[in-house]
């Protein structure tokens, strides 16, 4: 039997959506099993990070990318490819420090709030997509660059976007080797 065409593109569609949905419901568990708003945020984080340092072989085998000189091509990397294979989004990178060492990844849709209208008032402090930040750091730690990364703005809070920080931790200089 052969396939319709755009079969494929139909299942990655219903993949994501039913990821989405996923999501929500784990979300929503947490938010049960945990009282505070911080302990949701920290278990996503967890979460986060450990698929990131899983993802990353996955990242660089799929998308044969280049190593990544700077900081800004990394940002960029995170931004433009990773984003679009992961997410089926691309993020704008504004650097935000003279250092070089400090991005913005600024979403003007993001497809883990497609079924989220609002977060309930006794919520607000929750950062519903922290899985995010965690699945970046953890991949930019396998890949030896110690980064904090943390939600700035976040639409579901009313916020015009949605604005992940970057900061690595050691300056450029810092992560080079000498050989012996």
């Amino acid at each position: 039997m052969s396939r319709p065409p755009g079969r494929k593109q139909e299942n990655h569609k219903i993949s994501r959506e039913l990821f989405v949905l996923t999501y929500g419901a784990l979300v929503a568990q947490l938010c049960k099993d945990y009282e505070k708003d911080e302990d949701v945020n920290r278990c996503l984080d967890r979460m986060g990070y450990g698929i990131g340092i899983r993802l990353i072989d996955d990242f660089l085998a799929r998308s044969a990318v280049k190593k990544c000189r700077s900081y800004s091509e990394t940002a960029d990397m995170i931004a433009q490819v990773a984003f679009k294979m992961y997410l089926g989004v691309t993020a704008s990178v504004s650097c935000s420090s003279a250092a070089g060492n400090e991005f913005s990844l600024i979403l003007d849709k993001n497809p883990l709030v497609d079924f989220v209208e609002e977060l309930p008032a006794e919520r607000a402090s929750l950062c519903y997509c922290n899985l995010l930040c965690g699945v970046i750091r953890g991949a930019l730690e396998m890949v030896h660059l110690a980064a904090e990364v943390t939600f700035l703005q976040d639409r579901l809070k009313g916020d015009a976007v949605t604005e992940i920080g970057i900061t690595f931790s050691r300056k450029a200089e810092d992560r080079k080797h000498k050989r012996n």
